[in-house]
């Protein structure tokens, strides 16, 4: 098998093709967030078993000659001031920490359509009260870059 590509169209186009599986792309995308996130510390929480799931249907649906959308196969992180149905939605802030999103928000449900896989989501400052993603009421975020900021 190819190694995954990482541009988005490169991803849509192979799992599309047949030339690697939407599974593996998921397993390669949790396999560099497991590697560089202990560091970075921008994901939350993480859509595991979700994102196996809608992958295993989405090589279902291509090996049925279905029609993929856009997005086919490709990895998309959520911000967590934005709803997924059934995920915690926390907006980084204590206050909401147990809060589970009952309906997707609409941008949730046009990357879904078009057949993109959410992997997890993404600390912020709380409430989006800044920019620099260092007020998160769990852990400030680094720069992939250069942790020691």
């Amino acid at each position: 098998m190819p190694a995954i590509p990482t541009t988005a169209s490169e991803i849509r186009d192979g799992v599309a093709s047949g030339a690697f599986s939407a599974q593996a792309v998921v397993e390669d995308c949790f396999r560099r967030i497991d590697r560089a996130d202990k560091d970075v510390r921008a994901f939350i929480s993480l859509t595991r078993e979700e994102a196996a799931a809608r992958a295993k249907r989405l090589d279902e649906k291509i090996a049925s000659g279905a029609k993929v959308g856009l997005l086919a196969g490709v990895p998309v992180a959520i911000k967590d001031n934005i709803c997924v149905k059934n995920t915690k939605t926390t907006c980084a802030s204590k206050i909401l920490e147990n809060f589970v999103a009952p309906y997707d928000a609409h941008v949730v449900r046009r990357i879904v359509d078009e057949d993109g896989i959410i992997d997890g989501k993404l600390n912020m400052d709380e409430f989006a009260m800044g920019s620099s993603c260092e007020t998160s009421a769990f852990f400030p975020t680094h720069n992939p870059g250069n942790t020691d900021y």
